[in-house]
């Protein structure tokens, strides 16, 4: 990840002038390994509008996958067994 990040950095400021950094120093990785960790990363995910007080309720962002308009991928195949997926919870 880093590679790609330098890479790109060093890129973007040859071409655009750019002096400043341009990506956060840390990067995590979540990993889901079952349907409990599926369900509770895609809720956080969702109400990060919420909690940076962009609205009052996820569904009211144009931008995600809370919103009632917006299509979301289905399930991983091995999640698919376990209710309450249709829409990530």
């Amino acid at each position: 990840m880093q590679f790609i990040k330098g890479g790109f950095a060093f890129q973007a400021g040859r071409e655009l002038g750019l002096s400043a950094p341009i990506w956060q120093k840390g990067f995590s990785e979540v990993r889901i390994s079952d349907a409990v960790a599926f369900l509770k990363t895609s809720k956080y995910i969702r109400n990060n509008p919420v909690v940076r007080h962009l609205v009052d309720e996820a569904s009211q962002y144009p931008y995600s996958s809370a919103y009632s308009g917006f299509e979301v991928d289905p399930a991983p195949e091995w999640l698919k067994t376990v209710s309450g997926l249709e829409r990530y919870g």
